[in-house]
């Protein structure tokens, strides 16, 4: 069986600086039509939560889009949103029984490649249920990004960032995404030439992407991952790295303002610091942690 990893592994170091960049939601306007119009739906539909459709909406917009979470793997996110329906009064009232999926939560405890290919293997290996709708929802979830999230544009100034930026630094994609709905949406644009990996779930977390791609190869202060989400932020920061913050909501802004100053303070060795710290203080009062029916 060959390797995942090893297209990070065995990346070369061709430039001084390294950076990685998540692309849903941070390159591409994608969050809010594969969570509205593919996830959350096809979720309903398979956990049976159509009685509380209301509340489950609610409860997974608010894990994937607005909150701290925004931004992890679509399983830890099912593990999320049930918790949220399970201890609200509204679900309780209504008597629909929220799946526990104790084998799910087992299983991302000790796989860190959490995409299709290794739930496959699990659903094999188990032979349980719970293991098998999770993956029939996984899979349909991806047919259904297929057919509806098409001709989705980068967000302005990631084109021209790119392009800029691929003349000094090495650069990567880092995302929980399934890698083959990575690659299309970078070739679909032509962006792809400017990144020497994509790697999605099937390669491992955003921190090991990170670590896989950049450890040992790059001086100290010279990685940067550019992300939209608090978990981006931390495996930038188990690794070592400076981040620049696509803030949700604002992400052309932040776009155009890593083109006109913060890429040029992270080449020219100005950005760790005050500066970064500003940019971060500013992305994290984006991301609430409590969800709005608890206040």
């Amino acid at each position: 069986m060959s390797d995942p990893q090893a297209p990070l592994r065995d990346m070369k170091a061709e430039h001084e600086f390294f950076v990685g960049i998540d692309s849903d939601g941070c390159a591409f306007d994608t969050m809010e039509p594969k969570h509205k119009e593919c996830f959350c739906p096809v979720f309903i539909w398979k956990f049976k939560l159509a009685p509380v459709s209301k509340y489950a909406r609610e409860a997974w917009d608010f894990v994937n889009l607005y909150s701290r979470l925004r931004g992890c793997n679509r399983f830890h996110a099912v593990a999320y949103v049930l918790d949220f329906l399970r201890e609200r009064e509204e679900v309780k009232r209504r008597g629909v029984r929220i799946p526990e999926m104790k084998e799910m939560r087992e299983w991302t405890k000790r796989e860190t490649k959490l995409g299709n290919p290794a739930l496959e293997e699990e659903v094999k290996r188990t032979g349980s249920r719970d293991l098998a709708m999770l993956l029939d929802w996984s899979k349909t979830v991806n047919e259904t990004v297929a057919k509806i999230v098409k001709e989705v544009p980068p967000f302005p100034w990631v084109r021209e960032s790119l392009e800029k930026l691929s003349k000094k630094a090495d650069i990567i994609v880092v995302s929980a995404t399934p890698g083959e709905a990575l690659v299309r949406e970078w070739k679909e644009h032509n962006i792809d030439r400017h990144v020497k990996v994509i790697a999605g779930q099937e390669m491992g977390t955003k921190a090991e992407h990170l670590k896989l791609a950049s450890s040992g190869k790059y001086e100290p202060g010279k990685v940067l991952m550019i992300g939209d989400a608090e978990g981006d932020l931390k495996a930038a920061r188990v690794n070592a790295a400076l981040f620049f913050p696509t803030n949700p909501g604002h992400e052309e802004e932040s776009w155009k303002l890593f083109f006109d100053e913060a890429m040029d303070a992270f080449l020219q060795g100005t950005y760790a610091g005050d500066y970064e710290k500003k940019l971060i203080d500013r992305f994290l009062t984006y991301l609430p942690e409590t969800p709005p029916w608890k206040k």
